[in-house]
């Protein structure tokens, strides 16, 4: 896979400052470079242990450019491990939010960081609301594409990303061979942080979404644009609004991610033995 000059895609600041994270972890740990990173976010981060031979581990917060988390249930360490298959990975248990207010250098910051330490594949994952009434709390999703209402993009000049495949059909195949019944939907990216509306909801579904969140399309335009193959789960953690005839409330998003804990730490050890 070709990769973008990171200087054509990215402010030069945005830039340097991922540089800089990025020697900085090599040295933390002691390591030659990365190979595929992991961002656990909502409902993931439970899911974290044992995923391979423990390297180091930090706050985010300790390297350039990172902030501690703001929500509740999110984490915000780093952790590197060596997988089964001999590969070194960072798993980061958090993100920064766009609707944090820290700008979009601030929400794709954590992608830069790793393609800079050399990873070459990113597993991004997030908790979201499912316009799909079958798809209950506790179902992870593969997503197969994304919608952008965020009105913002990482990206800066005349930088043309193609994202017709902004979600690897390769990765795709392969965490089918971890767990066969994934099914896939379209993730739609709303600004936050208030949960949408019920005529919200209806409008994703008519653009073609299947599910509904606050995060990772704009990891992903970054991390394409630098040419990490991206592989996207979601989890289910409630029903969106609408769909279902409850109220929405974030312990209950917390609580969802506790209860699939076993069932995403299994699927999470299978994946990074076959990335």
């Amino acid at each position: 896979m070709t990769r973008v000059n990171a200087h054509l895609t990215v402010d030069p600041a945005a830039f340097a400052t991922a540089t800089e994270a990025a020697v900085a972890l090599k040295e933390r740990f002691g390591i030659p470079g990365l190979d595929l990173a992991l961002v656990l976010g909502s409902g993931w981060s439970s899911a974290a242990d044992d995923l391979g031979e423990p390297v180091g581990a930090c706050e985010l917060a300790e390297l350039p450019g990172f902030a501690a988390p703001v929500v509740a249930g999110h984490g915000g360490a780093l952790r590197v491990v060596r997988t089964p298959n001999g590969k070194l990975a960072a798993i980061l248990t958090g993100r920064t939010h766009f609707y944090e207010g820290r700008g979009v250098d601030a929400v794709a910051h954590g992608v830069r960081t790793v393609a800079a330490a050399g990873a070459a594949t990113l597993l991004l994952t997030n908790g979201c609301g499912s316009l799909n009434p079958d798809w209950q709390p506790g179902q992870p999703v593969l997503l197969r594409d994304h919608i952008n209402l965020t009105g913002e993009t990482p990206l800066r000049g005349a930088t043309f990303v193609d994202l017709s495949e902004a979600y690897s059909p390769r990765l795709r195949d392969l965490a089918r061979t971890v767990e066969p019944t994934l099914p896939e939907g379209v993730y739609v990216q709303f600004r936050g942080p208030q949960y949408e509306t019920p005529a919200e909801v209806r409008m994703a579904g008519i653009l073609g979404g299947d599910l509904v969140g606050m995060s990772t399309t704009l990891e992903t335009i970054a991390a394409r644009a630098v040419g990490l193959e991206v592989l996207g789960l979601s989890l289910v953690t409630n029903l969106a609004a609408g769909v279902g005839d409850h109220q929405l409330d974030h312990t209950e998003v917390i609580e969802a991610g506790r209860a699939a804990a076993p069932r995403l730490a299994a699927l999470l050890r299978g994946l990074v033995e076959v990335l």
